[in-house]
């Protein structure tokens, strides 16, 4: 993992063009890796045809075989013993199966390091104690979601005064709890420390538009601010418009729009992106975004829409080197922005959904899944 160390360590975290070639190095790196030691990847790139020998320049990475989200919520499929893992996450499980991630040490270390660097160039980490509204899930040892580990990891940005979540497990489940929600954010509206909102977008819209209704508007305290993570999901025929949302923000919690900062990732991508101050995802050095035709499978050129496929040398317990989404999104130059940063972001347009279209992507995890059976992907 020496590459790979020196990847997130990186200083400037949007360097994507200075460390094309370090990047390479690193996927190859990753590749050997697991190539070697997962039996089930090397049977998959060996079907593809291809060898971590072909990443001999930085164009290759685009002829590397991706695995859909949807295999690794069906298989369980590792690169080291389950003993030298520290930490899983799943993904939320929402259509019955879910992802299983195990975390190396290495792999941790390298998240740190991003989480620092991302989150102190966004002005995240702060010595002010700060009050904590988060619509998630109240951490129990039952739950390993990845958005449960995320959300909480946000608390610890400054000293956290008081933790209120929306969901709180009582008698063996979760029970959403919006009034509480409200009650709190009226509660430390008075307080002078800070508040952070913490939420889905969706969330953190419909719990805003009751607030609306029901006629409640605050003022938090100076330095508050909404921190949104993990797109609208399933709600994305709803999504608003985010100029409706940062009016809504205003109206009933008294935050102008520089006070809501946005933040995706994905279980299977742990790669932590956070919007620029015109709310656009650029790609940072740690990760690399490809998006490909819904049909062929083939790279667009930047400016088209396609299937979201996310590269990260990451971590080498699990093989989510290169893994394809059921997201559509779009690339666009970062020189269109304005915020000042080169690297070209990322626009999610919405899901694809099984019922919605069959996608090459979706038929691709179908094919990897009946090459395996029996003890191999268990």
């Amino acid at each position: 993992m020496r590459y790979t160390r020196k990847l997130f360590k990186t200083k400037d975290p949007f360097d994507t063009i200075g460390t094309n070639e370090l990047f390479l190095k690193a996927v190859k790196e990753n590749c050997e890796f697991q190539y070697n030691n997962c039996p089930e990847y090397r049977k998959i790139l060996d079907g593809a045809g291809f060898s971590p020998d072909d990443l001999r320049e930085y164009g290759d990475i685009e002829r590397l075989p991706f695995i859909p989200t949807l295999f690794f919520k069906r298989h369980r499929i590792y690169s080291m013993p389950r003993r030298k893992m520290l930490i899983h996450a799943t993904s939320s499980g929402t259509s019955g199966s879910y992802s299983d991630i195990g975390f190396e040490l290495e792999g941790l270390l390298c998240g740190l390091d991003m989480v620092l660097t991302v989150a102190g160039r966004n002005k995240l980490l702060s010595p002010v104690p700060c009050n904590y509204v988060v619509l998630g899930y109240r951490p129990h040892k039952s739950n390993k979601t990845a958005v449960a580990k995320t959300a909480y990891g946000f608390t610890l940005f400054s000293p956290a005064l008081n933790r209120t979540f929306a969901l709180k497990f009582k008698d063996g489940k979760y029970i959403p709890d919006l009034d509480g929600i409200i009650n709190a954010v009226v509660k430390h509206s008075s307080s002078p420390f800070p508040l952070r909102f913490i939420g889905f977008p969706s969330y953190t819209f419909f719990v805003m538009k009751l607030m609306e209704e029901r006629g409640i508007s605050v003022k938090l305290p100076k330095g508050s601010m909404i921190m949104l993570g993990g797109g609208w999901k399933q709600f994305y025929r709803e999504q608003a418009d985010k100029g409706e949302l940062y009016s809504l923000a205003k109206r009933t919690m008294g935050l102008d729009e520089e006070c809501i900062m946005e933040s995706f990732g994905a279980a299977e991508h742990p790669i932590l992106y956070c919007d620029c101050k015109n709310h656009h995802f650029h790609i940072p050095v740690y990760s690399r975004i490809i998006i490909r035709d819904v049909h062929t499978l083939e790279p667009v050129p930047m400016g088209q829409t396609g299937l979201v496929n996310l590269i990260t040398p990451m971590i080498k317990a699990t093989p989510v080197l290169s893994i394809m989404t059921d997201d559509l999104g779009v690339l666009h130059d970062g020189n269109e922005c304005g915020c000042g940063i080169a690297s070209p972001y990322l626009e999610i347009i919405g899901r694809v959904g099984l019922r919605d279209i069959k996608t090459c992507a979706a038929g691709a995890a179908d094919i990897l899944s009946e090459t395996y059976n029996g003890e191999a992907m268990k």
